[in-house]
């Protein structure tokens, strides 16, 4: 059963919770936001700590923990770490990287220790640009592979595809191939210059406007979900294009974004908005994470919308929207400051309120 918003109250607890088990990674892709490395970092939190968080994390109760990397698989305590958290009643999702060492684990064990969802990353619609991107050859084709192996051991799957300057031309290819993979969501990732991604590589806002419109009109034609990261926006855009056919739109929005509604952890226990926020609240090894989202003066200021600049704080949308806090901290030094990567001009007469 995949979990239910309405049960989640985004100042008491997060929806998502992102712990980067390890940063050790196979591929060097060049969006990585984690610079992942070949081995593994020497301060990663240890198999007991990782339980001691998992413990923590249970008490929080989020309706979703995301283990990522770096790749996850590549932790070999993996399978113990997702018996665990799924012991404690947590939906566990592993988000691993489309290596031959994926393709030669158990799928199946995968999912009897727990793991209920996965995401793979498709980041070209075609296998030259898909392997450019992941700096490896050969990843298209075991990412087509791995989805296949997901769904046969009964895992929900979870398609991510980043959209950069120069992937945008790919888009109706994307959507014809995610279309023969049959994922139960497909989430589209709009880039954030952090880690190895170059911030030439963002594509211009009005091209991200007409993207929104088009994902927009797909996802009432199609039999998946279809939701952004980093893309708030597309909320927005979403809402105006239901509105204007008179319906609504395919999917209830989820009003998260940094810090409100997701938590990351990263691989040596820091406590961060989002892997994408790399701005530091607190560490598992001394400081309890439920504590810090509920309490820290940086939780609280991201789920603040009157605390929004620019025009996100003078937007009609921010309280489903409020723009990426990432990117804007990536590409202004201010987390509060407006998404530029947002065409929309607020009505003049909007205020806080």
């Amino acid at each position: 059963m995949r979990p239910v918003f309405s049960e989640t109250d985004l100042n008491e607890r997060p929806f998502l919770v992102f712990w980067e088990v390890t940063r050790a990674c196979a591929l060097a892709c060049r969006h990585c936001r984690a610079v992942a490395q070949p081995r593994p970092h020497p301060d990663e939190l240890t198999h007991e700590e990782a339980l001691r968080l998992i413990d923590q994390l249970a008490e929080l109760r989020p309706p979703m923990l995301v283990l990522t990397g770096g790749d996850p698989v590549m932790r070999p305590d993996i399978l113990e770490l997702v018996r665990a958290a799924s012991g404690k009643g947590l939906h566990v999702a592993l988000s691993p990287a489309a290596t031959a060492r994926l393709l030669h684990t158990d799928f199946h064990a995968l999912k009897e220790a727990g793991v209920q969802s996965m995401s793979l990353s498709l980041d070209g619609a075609h296998e030259s640009t898909h392997d450019a991107f992941r700096g490896v050859p050969h990843t298209y084709e075991r990412t087509l592979r791995a989805a296949e192996m997901a769904k046969e051991a009964g895992m929900h799957l979870q398609i991510n595809t980043t959209i950069t300057r120069s992937t945008l031309g790919e888009f109706d290819d994307f959507v014809e191939l995610v279309k023969k993979m049959k994922p139960g969501m497909w989430s589209v990732f709009l880039l954030v210059p952090t880690g190895r991604a170059a911030m030439d590589e963002m594509p211009a806002a009005e091209e991200v406007e007409a993207v929104w419109k088009k994902l927009s009109r797909i996802s009432h034609e199609v039999s998946f979900g279809v939701k952004t990261t980093e893309g708030h926006h597309y909320r927005r855009v979403a809402l105006q294009e239901a509105r204007a056919q008179g319906s609504k739109p395919a999917r209830r929005a989820i009003p998260t974004r940094d810090g409100k509604g997701i938590m990351f952890i990263s691989h040596t226990g820091e406590i961060q908005p989002s892997g994408f926020l790399p701005i530091t609240a607190g560490n598992v090894r001394t400081d309890d994470p439920g504590e810090i989202y509920r309490t820290h003066p940086l939780f609280l200021k991201l789920r603040d919308d009157n605390a929004l600049q620019g025009k996100c704080g003078r937007c009609e949308y921010r309280t489903i929207c409020g723009g990426s806090r990432s990117r804007a901290y990536a590409v202004y030094g201010d987390m509060m400051a407006e998404d530029n990567l947002c065409p929309y001009q607020p009505r003049l007469s909007q205020h806080h309120d």
